[in-house]
């Protein structure tokens, strides 16, 4: 099972997410499940003491009512949540981990629907073994409702410090002189570049050097941008984002 997924942007930069492990998705699981029993017993109190109230007609509806609950209730919450609120459960909030489209978007509620729909089959002996197979065989770590939905769930995206991000709106970025005129630089290359170095601090080592190679170098060189002694490509690429940010007005 992978620990990692690397998933390319619309603005040709590389992001990873770290996938869920099997123990944080149980951990998440276990908590929301919890949340969703004790629900229910509230409301087959509040059930049950209504229909005593009401008599044996009003009885019989509120238990049709309660056996409605008992089977939509579950997915209605994983449907909800996950679809309505980015992603995330109670549970899988506590736990740091979220779902998401394989593309890394946020998730669509369609599919939200989908991948919880498929919770049915978890309930049984061969559903869960066949669950918990599929995420160790498959390199995202999906179950069967993640792989028909198309979704994967991740940790909660923690940032290293190793740079400073592009202080886009304030001050002057210290190279700004030091990297030409930038002419000819398009505004797909400017949002490419400024984007690369948002995220710049939240990618891996091996990750930032082949974004290094493939995004930044090719965009210094077709626009006249030195590499300068000592100095660091992504403070390079952060003055460039300054000087035509301020150049163009959009700082």
């Amino acid at each position: 099972m992978a620990q990692e997924v690397a998933l390319l942007s619309p603005e040709k930069t590389i992001v990873t997410y770290r996938l869920a492990g099997i123990g944080s998705r149980a951990l998440a699981n276990i908590l929301d499940v919890i949340i969703v029993w004790v629900t229910l017993t509230v409301l087959v109190s509040i059930i049950a003491l209504a229909g005593g109230l009401m008599g044996v007609f009003a009885s019989s509806i509120f238990e049709a009512i309660f056996m409605i609950l008992a089977f939509a209730g579950p997915l209605l919450y994983f449907i909800l949540f996950e679809g309505l609120w980015n992603g995330q459960t109670i549970g899988k909030k506590a736990a740091g981990i979220r779902v998401r489209m394989v593309d890394g978007t946020a998730v669509r509620f369609g599919s939200a629907v989908g991948r919880n729909l498929m919770r049915a089959a978890d309930f049984l002996p061969f559903g869960y073994f066949a669950g918990v197979i599929a995420m160790f065989t498959n390199p995202r770590s999906q179950r069967i409702g993640d792989l028909i939905s198309g979704t994967i769930v991740v940790y909660e995206r923690t940032a290293p410090v190793r740079f400073t991000v592009a202080p886009h709106a304030v001050a002057t970025h210290p190279l700004e002189n030091s990297v030409g005129e930038l002419k000819g630089m398009t505004m797909e290359e400017y949002l490419a570049l400024r984007r690369f170095c948002d995220r710049f601090p939240e990618l891996s080592t091996n990750i930032q050097n082949k974004m290094i190679e493939e995004v930044w170098k090719p965009i210094a060189r077709t626009r006249g941008i030195p590499e300068l002694a000592n100095v660091h490509p992504i403070y390079v690429a952060e003055a460039a984002v300054m000087r035509y940010g301020r150049t163009h007005g959009l700082l």
